[in-house]
């Protein structure tokens, strides 16, 4: 019976090996949890596009809305730990829906993380005619007119609903928060009046600011944008404590083997040093890892800070 079972066990081995020495023999799928058009799903086909020159197979993006983005993670969960589904997630995604949905149908464990691809940066930016030219007028007129505001988001458990969850907690303001299932839904209300602005990231949103088609009032980070100039810092707007700096990252269903991890791991690293994808981060206001913030542990100490960050944060939100 010992025997059998060493049998067993090395022919399932040698089956794991050969599966990863082969891999990818077939396209692989990138589940991203959000409409088209947003944040997350424009990175991810930036670096889909990359990762599929590195490893000589397409990747397919499945957008995949709903529930902040606890739809498509379920789904990612689930699929069978072959490499051929992967997701590309936040710190919404992967961090804060622990503390808004805390009865998921996965856990930080259900995922094996690949790496880190972007870096993001939270902007608040309003429709053009609203009243306020500052982030301190927009301030001032929230105080005077509480819960009168509506700030559009990717959902709750997004990484924009982070971003407004930080500044309304920052500016001290009572603003209605409005779910959509996706940035880029959010943006077109903003756009077209429908509601008065949005907590978005650069990478969706510096567009339309560039296009006047919304104006921005603060971003989130420590340095200003190189794509967006004449947006001030949150703490040159006069809010420092806005602290609006996010990332995305790829995760594969556990069980994954460690093998086709790092095929997978080597393929975001040849992605993102490529010249394609530097330039279309730059056009986006995003940046790319360094080459240290590669490695997947990097990323699984990135889910396990901001899990205990926003457990904090949004104490109130839980369902």
């Amino acid at each position: 019976m010992l025997g059998r079972c060493v049998a067993a066990v090395a022919a399932l081995l040698l089956a794991t090996a050969a599966q990863a020495q082969d891999f990818p023999k077939r396209p692989i799928t990138m589940i991203v949890p959000f409409a088209a058009g947003g944040t997350s799903d424009v990175i991810a086909r930036a670096v889909a596009d990359q990762m599929g020159v590195a490893l000589g197979q397409s990747i397919i993006i499945e957008n995949v809305a709903g529930a902040g983005g606890s739809t498509a993670l379920t789904r990612a969960a689930r699929a069978e730990p072959d490499g051929y589904t992967i997701a590309i997630g936040n710190a919404g995604t992967n961090a804060a829906t622990y503390t808004i949905y805390p009865k998921l149908a996965f856990t930080p464990d259900s995922f094996a993380p690949i790496a880190v691809v972007a870096k993001t940066f939270g902007i608040v930016a309003l429709r053009k005619d609203f009243p306020a030219k500052d982030l301190k007028e927009f301030i001032d007129y929230a105080k005077k007119n509480p819960g009168k505001i509506n700030l559009g988001h990717a959902g709750v458990g997004s990484s924009n609903y982070l971003i407004c969850k930080s500044f309304v907690h920052a500016a001290g303001v009572d603003v209605t928060l409005v779910g959509y299932r996706g940035a880029a839904p959010a943006l077109t209300d903003a756009i077209g009046g429908q509601i008065d602005g949005v907590c978005d990231a650069a990478a969706s949103v510096s567009q339309a600011i560039d296009d006047k088609l919304v104006k921005a009032v603060v971003v989130g980070s420590t340095v200003r944008l190189a794509s967006l100039p004449e947006l001030p810092t949150s703490a040159e707007a006069g809010l420092p404590e806005f602290e609006a700096q996010g990332w995305n990252g790829l995760f594969a269903p556990k069980g994954t083997p460690g093998e086709i991890i790092a095929k997978l791991n080597a393929a975001a690293r040849s992605a993102v040093a490529s010249e394609a994808v530097k330039k279309r981060f730059a056009d986006l206001s995003t940046v790319a890892p360094d080459a240290n913030e590669l490695a997947p542990e990097v990323l699984q100490q990135l889910v396990t800070r901001d899990v205990a960050k926003y457990r904090t944060l949004l104490a109130d939100d839980k369902k």
